[in-house]
Parts: structure tokens; C-alpha cells; sequence
């Protein structure tokens, strides 16, 4: 099958890539109440994934939706070649989906400043409470496992008889498990490291402009 009729989709994430700036973060870092270090080691050491401990974070939390997408348009910063991205994945007919381990709220944001409304994508659910509480569901939670808040390679997986080919592209934790399934991907950071002791092939990116030269060269 030639690269001109290989129906291609490109998975990525969103916080650290598509983001410049890992959002969660910044929303967690200025709205929690009290400390968490202790969720932060358990979750770097792999004692607990993201659902549980966004479970424990939310319970530290407290802010509006509104202030907290006011500090979100502050701190955001779209990396500068993903609008040309968008426009040239669409010329080639590539499809591309958004996972994230992130909330829905600030992606939505972030997407609709930039008229980029179009996109789906997979992430975990804001609920805002009237006292400023904030409680967080999964959809897109992987029930035999339990780890992730949204199950990249549950995703990933779904498309596997729809597409010939699956590019993914990430730098972070969440984004360890569905670089394993993908036919190709683009790794910067925590996952290019990863991606490295496990022996997975990836190329190392800094940001859409390297993904951009490859697309243009290659299909």
C-alpha cells in the first residue's frame, strides 16, 4: 500500500505538547489548598496511576471555573507550528484525535482561542461545584486496568481496524503505555527517555515544526 492511499491518524497529547506548558499543573500548582507531595511521590513512583491520584488532588482543590480559566489564558502557551500542523494534516487527509490525561475544561479553552474547535478529543471531566469544589470523572477510563484517568491505548486501540497507520506523539507519563501500540512515535522529554530503556523506536522532537518537516517530506 502506497503512502498516498495509507489512511494515516495522528494521536497526541496535549499538556507538554500541544501545550507548550503542562496546564493540569499550573491549574493544581495555584488552586490547591494544602500540600502535595505526598500524591506527586506516589504517583512518580508508580504506586498509584492518575485516576487515583487525580481523586486525592480534587479533594485539595478548591477555585471557580471561571478563575480557573482565567489563570489558564494566562499561562497557556500553544506550540507555535500547531496551527500549521492542523492545516497540513488536512490538506494530506491524515486524521488527527487530542488524549489527554487533562481536563476538559482548559482543553476546550485553549482550542477555542485559537479556532481550532473542530478537534475531538479524549480527556477526564471538570465538575464544578457551587462552593467552588471540583470532582473529577474518567470516561475514558480502561475498566481492567485502572490507572490512567483516560486510557490512551484503550483509544488508540479502538481505531486499529479503521486506520492502517497510528502516529503518536507525547512527552509524559500517561503517554508511556500507548507509545508501545503505535505504528510510529513522536517522543520529547520523560517519554523519548522511556522510549529509550524500553528499547521503543521514536524520534525526538522539540516541537511541530520537526513533526511538519516530516509530514511534508513523507506523505
Amino acid at each position: 500500500m502506497s503512502a498516498r492511499t495509507k489512511k494515516t491518524l495522528i494521536i497526541t497529547d496535549f499538556d507538554g505538547t500541544i501545550c507548550t506548558v503542562d496546564l493540569g499543573n499550573q491549574i493544581i500548582n495555584k488552586f490547591s489548598t494544602a500540600s502535595l507531595k505526598d500524591i506527586e511521590r506516589d504517583y512518580v513512583k508508580g504506586k498509584i496511576g492518575s485516576r487515583i491520584a487525580y481523586k486525592r488532588i480534587a479533594e485539595r482543590l478548591k477555585g471557580s471555573r471561571e478563575r480557573m480559566l482565567e489563570h489558564i489564558m494566562v499561562m497557556e502557551r500553544l506550540d507555535p507550528y500547531f496551527p500549521e500542523f492542523c492545516s497540513l494534516i488536512k490538506d494530506k487527509g491524515i486524521d488527527v484525535k487530542i488524549v489527554s490525561d487533562g481536563l476538559d475544561f482548559y482543553i476546550q479553552a485553549v482550542l477555542d482561542k485559537y479556532n481550532l474547535t473542530g478537534m475531538e478529543y479524549y480527556s477526564n471531566l471538570a465538575v464544578f461545584g457551587a462552593d467552588s469544589s471540583l470532582c473529577i470523572e474518567f470516561p475514558g477510563k480502561n475498566e481492567f486496568c485502572g490507572r490512567c484517568g483516560t486510557c490512551k491505548s484503550r483509544i488508540l486501540n479502538s481505531h486499529r481496524l479503521i486506520y492502517d497507520e497510528i502516529i503518536y506523539i507525547g512527552d509524559g507519563y500517561s503517554d508511556f503505555c500507548p507509545s508501545r501500540y503505535a505504528d510510529m512515535v513522536f517522543a520529547k522529554k520523560i517519554l523519548f527517555q522511556r522510549c529509550e530503556q524500553e528499547g521503543t523506536p521514536c524520534l525526538l522532537f522539540e516541537d511541530f515544526r520537526e513533526i511538519n518537516c516530516y509530514l511534508l517530506k513523507n506523505y
